[in-house]
């Protein structure tokens, strides 16, 4: 017999398909199998964000918040003062500002004549 918590659960009745998982205080039940294809499309919800964003506006950020991050961390003095990186590491970020900003803006702007196109 299997005991889980409160209650007796004989192992002949279980399926080899279940397998029982704890999650903090409670017990959930986890099937190994794969639903049918018609449940699974019955049971299939909407997505939470229906708003949809192209690949090419999210390489565009992530590229922007790259370049930002530079300049942040080398002109700002946070970073430095709380102990993070050390004043030479700073500088260095000065210095490669010069170049990574740049380089970010003309990705962007290459990016967004590319969409255009």
């Amino acid at each position: 017999m299997v005991v889980t918590e409160n209650s007796f659960i004989s192992a002949t009745k279980l399926s080899s398909y279940l397998f029982v998982r704890k999650t903090g205080r409670n017990f959930a039940t986890t099937l190994a199998k794969k639903r049918d294809s018609s449940e699974a499309s019955r049971t299939q919800k909407k997505p939470s964000f229906p708003l949809r964003v192209s690949n090419t506006l999210l390489a565009q950020s992530a590229i922007a918040l790259f370049g930002l991050g530079f300049i942040d961390a080398g002109y700002s003095g946070d970073w430095s003062r709380i102990g993070v990186i050390s004043k030479e590491s700073e500088e260095l970020l000065k210095v490669a500002a010069f170049v990574v900003a740049p380089l970010c803006l003309f990705l962007v702007l290459y990016f967004s004549k590319n969409e255009e196109a």
